[in-house]
């Protein structure tokens, strides 16, 4: 490994750097990085660390949550403001690799690194969350399922840096969860599952269903949000959408498993999920 190394005090310096260092990469916690360059990808000419940059940390709470990019993993899980109001997020990080890797890796950088199975982008799609993006000239807002783009593919441009992760606090009475299933402990999921709903008497009217691993993106689950939507979540009802979440995916067959099983358990983590928020089932 022969590239630079350099550390900011500011964006605006970052900014200059990418700028004077053609090929130069932005790199926070780097575990899926360095991953990637033991695997042959061809080296940066220099990497740019964001970590101590003061404007890409911390978790703000005032009408929207903003979670800086750079903010460790387990920094994000223990929030409280996370826990309470995004649980499925919070849930979704405790199974994310060891507490080395969550120590380290930052939300941010589990994002940027487009992972079809990354594990916080299902339950993010689910509570409608959206990345700001800076860069030397100004900020915009995608919203992460449009940010997520294919396998290694984002909205990013050149020369921007993704600064925070924002979310609008669910409304009262909010349940979520996630679910996912991997070959063994701190592996990627085969398949993994976000749902979320609000419940207005007997009825849910607003239901988002969210699932990872099991497309090219992580995706929301449309068809089966549009079964739900309006009931009363009961065991038919929930039956349907396993069988139409089956059909959404379009898994394929490596290493971990096999596109059919995960076409089934993807079904079946639907049903379970549905099962929680539905209060059929405690915590899982």
């Amino acid at each position: 490994m022969g590239y630079g190394y350099h550390r900011p005090s500011t964006l605006d310096e970052a900014f200059l750097l990418a700028d004077e260092i053609p090929d130069s990469r932005f790199v926070a916690g780097g575990t899926d990085l360095l991953v990637q360059l033991r695997k042959g990808e061809p080296e940066p000419s220099a990497l740019i660390s964001l970590r101590g940059l003061s404007e890409l940390r911390g978790v703000e709470t005032s009408k929207r949550v903003r979670i800086g990019a750079t903010v460790p993993l387990s920094d994000v899980e223990v929030n409280p403001a996370v826990a309470d109001m995004f649980p499925a997020l919070a849930e979704s990080i405790t199974k994310l690799g060891s507490r080395q890797i969550r120590n380290v890796a930052t939300v941010g950088g589990n994002l940027c690194n487009a992972s079809p199975a990354a594990d916080t982008a299902p339950p993010l799609l689910i509570y409608g969350a959206s990345v700001e993006l800076r860069d030397a000239r100004g900020t915009r807002e995608v919203t992460v399922e449009d940010f997520l783009q294919g396998p290694g593919q984002t909205a990013l441009r050149s020369g921007e840096i993704l600064t925070a992760i924002l979310l609008d606090p669910p409304a009262d009475g909010t349940r979520s969860v996630f679910l996912r299933k991997g070959r063994v402990a701190m592996d990627l999921p085969i398949s993994s599952v976000a749902a979320l709903a609000e419940r207005d008497g007997a009825t849910w009217p607003r239901v988002r269903l969210a699932a990872g691993a099991v497309a090219p993106v992580p995706l929301r689950l449309r068809h089966s949000e549009a079964i739900v939507e309006g009931t009363n979540l009961d065991a038919e009802i929930r039956a349907r959408a396993r069988e139409t979440a089956q059909s959404e995916i379009s898994p394929i067959t490596d290493l971990r498993s096999t596109e059919g099983y995960r076409q089934h358990l993807t079904g079946v983590l639907v049903e379970r999920a549905l099962e929680h928020l539905a209060g059929e089932v405690g915590d899982p």
